[in-house]
């Protein structure tokens, strides 16, 4: 029997130097000639899922976006886009309450470099440098713009408690307090796979998810079969069906080798 098997990206697939392990590579591998699935499961919006080396190993679709768009074998069958007024709406509120956004497409990023100088984001420039032509002024917003959730920066003088209450129909998932993630109401990475499940008339049984950190909480929670890795967030370990071993240790090899996918 085919098994479908949900894997986050950073922290899992590989490091936060963008680093893959080899036994990553040779698992995924054996995980298909066993007849097996690989999937994305990731926050990122797809434009931010770019790299070859990643892309190379062989997944046979994507969930992008806390499960609001999905692909498989390279053809989008759902997709959830931003209104234009929840566009509008969420670029006022945020540059009201000086908060620097980047907002996520399936096709293009929108944001300002110049805006993250307030609050120091490093990150923001090595994004921009990353995604080169795809990464555009929110300037270029407008009407039909396609937008599947966005990001923010709390400053100093952000009121976050008026945001969250400017912003009723969106979910938020506070990074330490100092990054959060922005997504329509009641999507997550958990709503990607029930709904690819529901489109591929897949049963819960032969769903597997791998994960490390806490924008996994909630494809742990739904699946019955969840591998957290050995360097993952304790609160995740903790509901966890399996813990493997780390990221350098063989972690995904291990972890599809206890539950014989290979």
């Amino acid at each position: 029997m085919k098994k479908y098997v949900f894997f986050d990206i950073d922290g899992t697939l590989w490091d936060f130097h963008q680093v893959i392990p080899e036994s990553t590579k040779k698992a995924i591998s054996m995980l298909r000639e066993n007849g097996h699935a690989a999937y994305i499961n990731t926050g990122r919006a797809r434009s931010n899922i770019i790299e070859k080396e990643l892309l190379d190993l062989g997944f046979e679709g994507i969930v992008a976006g806390c499960g609001t768009h999905i692909e498989k074998n390279g053809e989008v069958i759902y997709e959830k886009l931003m209104t234009d007024e929840q566009i509008a709406r969420s670029l006022k509120v945020l540059t009201d309450n000086k908060m620097p956004m980047v907002f996520e497409g399936p096709e293009d990023h929108f944001f300002n470099v110049e805006d993250f100088e307030s609050v120091g984001d490093p990150y923001i420039q090595l994004l921009k440098d990353r995604l080169g032509p795809i990464a555009k002024p929110t300037s270029m917003i407008g009407k039909g713009t396609r937008i599947n959730k966005f990001s923010a920066d709390i400053s100093e003088d952000t009121d976050f408690e008026k945001v969250m209450s400017l912003l009723p129909d969106f979910d938020f998932i506070d990074h330490n307090g100092v990054i959060v993630e922005i997504i329509p109401e009641g999507f997550s990475k958990a709503t990607g796979i029930k709904e690819f499940m529901e489109l591929e008339h897949i049963d819960l049984d032969d769903v597997f998810v791998v994960g490390d950190s806490m924008n996994d909480m909630d494809m742990f929670r739904l699946a019955k079969h969840s591998i957290c890795m050995g360097n993952g967030d304790d609160r995740i370990k903790a509901i966890a069906e399996y813990v493997t071993t780390d990221i350098h240790e063989d972690g995904i090899f291990n972890g599809l080798r206890h539950y014989g996918l290979i």
